[in-house]
């Protein structure tokens, strides 16, 4: 028996003593051990990993690579003939306004939150090719990737593919699905050269977000029509990303009008798995969008913006079988598409303004050999800002959101109603106000909602900000926030895996399914949160920030042993195992995430990040969940980064990042190291080539093994690319 059937094989012995979480070895010993002798226990195989050597060829041309980004670092480190200051400045980035922490405009330094943006000029020199990518600099935040087309992102815990305590916004679009309360990040997609900025919160922002802004908000905004009045053409290739194009232009129909257009194109190679057998894994997608905006000189604006997409995916599926061997390994083919329309009405007043945003998501998902979805989503959005003197800020808002979902269900998984209409409505209010010279900032606000599911929820927070001095402050918060449940928590029917006849001393002749049920009663999630910052500008050239958390949970999601029952259909006759979504989990997690930024000379930037986590999450002392399965082990404890740019003579550039995520216990999935480099040239002003690889330091590993879904994961390549961007 080969190594990659052994892994799968023991995968399916670890299935059927899961729901939503990522079972190992011990945690599945410890599971049987209640149902199982030690004997039929020893029976299932042992997962294990392998990984290869590095290829002689790829040797030479990755020293090649690594020498010329030596020599421009040797080069670099001479003053002499440098060109002028081309990246922003800490001044600047200190000064750099944010609209995630308060829904308005402010300045970052004054952002009582732990709070990271990503600029487009981050984006544009690390080489990120999609929005998970670009992620990875961001202090704190977990981001694996399970296959070639699908992500775990998660912050402060908790993640995997379904992770549903992170709320995703983009140009203010929630685009979390109501089927788990989480993110398809292989859908998430925007023209990557548009994007402004990539505001991303650590920490609950429910207040004014809502409900599953629990452990963090992303926030991505793109740049206006008026900002992008050009064009641009964008090639590449490489040997992960086999082609991709990019072209969008902008132009004005008056001088108060102004538009743009895009359309992109990639394709991904599939990736390979453990054994280095080529997987089924590959992905290709077709986006395009547009923007336009009214911006007279009054005091309104209005602005209208839509996308189109469609893509393929694949992947290798493991599905549970009712006669011998018990379980069905396949490729497995889906697809997605949808679009989205988007309309915000702006106006200001001599004190106050308002905004009122309207949109409509609509997602048709195709997934194989799982299930076919059909989801609309409704949303309307009215916020006013209120300025009550120099000293305080009101804002206040209202909203509105209409889901309906229509599915169909499979052998594998189904939904117990294959139509749904969900409905919410939510209020919030929140006021800050400047004490001692505005030195000291208060902010008290709470979010008030209303859903189908659980009813009312209130989610309060407070905020403080000590300006110490106009280098540094201090900040501290506490909030509540809670992660309402999904459509899969009150309705589902997985079937995990089969235990055979005979293994299973209970069932006797009989095969045994091991089933996940949804729970009509399941209640939402509870975090009480209290953070604490700092930042501080030493120098001109050097700042630091630093935050810690405490996060207290409740009514987690456990999987309850229900009463086995005889079932008929599907033939044949067997004994299901029901475990049936339940709220007994609860504990806490701890911990620190560090930031620096220092510029060595002009033309030289370092800048770091570290942060640890502990999780202490346990079952409460009436659950009758026999998996013993919970999140911790399922997140890295200690992750950091180190990044190097540089801006070489004759307009080259340079840049360098160095990563460590540490091991996943719970998943056996062990450590890793990275480098990732790139290498800008602009011969003139509108041509840009640029090569680059990541990986560079291994030649493939593991970084996340899929819950929920029994996915095979793949390994994460040494890659190269190149691209040719032309802006006209």
């Amino acid at each position: 028996m080969n190594h990659w059937k052994e892994r799968r094989q023991a995968q399916q012995g670890r299935d059927w003593v899961r729901v939503y979480g990522k079972a190992h070895n011990q945690k599945c010993r410890a599971s049987l051990a209640s149902h199982l002798s030690e004997g039929e226990i020893a029976a299932l195989p042992i997962y294990n990993q392998n990984i290869g050597s590095i290829a002689s060829a790829r040797r030479i041309f990755l020293l090649g690579i690594l020498l010329v980004f030596l020599v421009g670092t040797v080069s670099a480190q001479v003053p002499d003939n440098l060109p002028d200051v081309t990246a922003i400045s800490l001044e600047d980035l200190m000064n750099l306004n944010v609209t995630s922490v308060s829904k308005r405009t402010q300045k970052l330094a004054d952002a009582a939150a732990a709070i990271f943006v990503i600029t487009q000029e981050d984006i544009r020199r690390s080489g990120a090719t999609c929005i998970p990518e670009a992620l990875r600099m961001v202090p704190g935040l977990e981001v694996a990737r399970i296959d070639m087309n699908k992500w775990a992102i998660s912050s402060r815990g908790f993640n995997g593919r379904f992770a549903n305590k992170l709320l995703v916004l983009i140009d203010g679009r929630s685009v979390y699905t109501p089927l788990f309360s989480g993110v398809y990040w292989n859908m998430q997609d925007v023209m990557l050269e548009d994007v402004d900025r990539i505001e991303v919160i650590r920490g609950p922002g429910a207040t004014l977000w809502g409900a599953n802004a629990v452990n963090g908000v992303i926030n991505i905004i793109t740049k206006s029509a008026k900002s992008t009045q050009s064009g641009i053409m964008t090639a590449g290739a490489g040997t992960e990303e086999r082609a991709s194009g990019r072209l969008r232009y902008g132009g004005k129909l008056d001088d108060n009008t102004y538009y743009r257009a895009y359309a992109k194109y990639f394709k991904w190679d599939p990736s390979v798995d453990a054994t280095r057998r080529k997987a089924s894994d590959g992905w290709d997608a077709l986006r395009g969008g547009f923007r336009m905006e009214w911006t007279p000189l009054g005091a309104d604006s209005l602005t209208l913006q839509g996308d189109l997409y469609h893509s393929n995916y694949g992947e290798t599926l493991t599905v549970p079988s009712l006669t011998p061997p018990y379980s069905s390994t396949f490729s497995n083919n889906g697809n997605f598409s949808g679009g989205n329309f988007l309309g915000r009405w702006n106006h200001a007043f001599s004190s106050s303004s308002t905004s009122l945003q309207m949109y409509y998501d609509k997602t048709d998902i195709a997934a194989g050999s799982l299930l076919t979805d059909h989801q609309g989503i409704y949303d309307i959005d009215f916020q006013h800002d209120v300025r009550a003197g120099e000293s305080q800020q009101l804002v206040w808002g209202i909203g509105y959101r209409s889901i309906r979902d229509r599915n169909v269900s499979s052998s594998s998984v189904s939904l117990q109603r294959d139509q749904l209409s969900l409905n919410q409505f939510s209020a919030f209010v929140q006021d800050e106000v400047g004490l001692f010279d505005k030195r000291l900032r208060i902010t008290l606000g709470s979010k008030f909602e209303h859903n189908d599911f659980t009813g009312f929820e209130v989610e309060p927070n407070a905020r403080f900000l000590w300006t110490l001095s106009p280098r540094q402050s201090l900040w501290s918060a506490i909030s509540r926030a809670v992660r309402t449940p999904a459509q899969t928590e009150e309705d589902i029917r997985l079937n995990s895996a089969v235990i055979p006849p005979g293994i299973s001393l209970a069932a006797g002749p009989l095969p045994t399914l091991v089933a996940v049920f949804g729970n009509r009663q399941f209640k939402s999630e509870n975090l009480l949160a209290y953070e604490l910052g700092y930042r501080v500008k030493a120098t001109s050239s050097f700042s630091t920030n630093v935050a810690a958390f405490y996060n207290n949970y409740h009514n987690l999601l456990s999987a309850e042993l229900g009463t086995p029952f005889l079932e008929t259909n599907p033939a044949p006759i067997h004994i299901v195992a029901p475990l049936v979504a339940g709220n007994k989990m609860r504990g806490g997690t701890y911990g620190i995430e560090w930031f620096a930024d220092w510029r060595v000379i002009p033309k030289w930037k370092l800048s770091g990040s570290y942060s640890y986590l502990q999780m202490n999450i346990r079952k409460d002392k009436d659950s009758l969940d026999p998996t013993s399965d919970n999140p911790n082990g399922t997140s890295p404890r200690h992750q950091f980064y180190l990044r190097s740019s540089i801006d070489l003579p004759k307009n080259f550039e340079q840049d360098l990042i160095v990563r460590f995520v540490d091991r996943l216990p719970s998943l056996n999935v062990p450590s890793y190291h990275s480098l990732d480099a790139h290498l800008g040239w602009r011969p003139v002003a509108a041509l840009e080539f640029s090569v680059g690889g990541q990986n560079l330091l291994n030649n493939r590993h593991l970084e996340f093994i899929p819950d929920f879904i029994n996915t095979s994961p793949t390994e994460v390549k040494r890659t190269f690319y190149g691209t040719i961007t032309w802006r006209f």
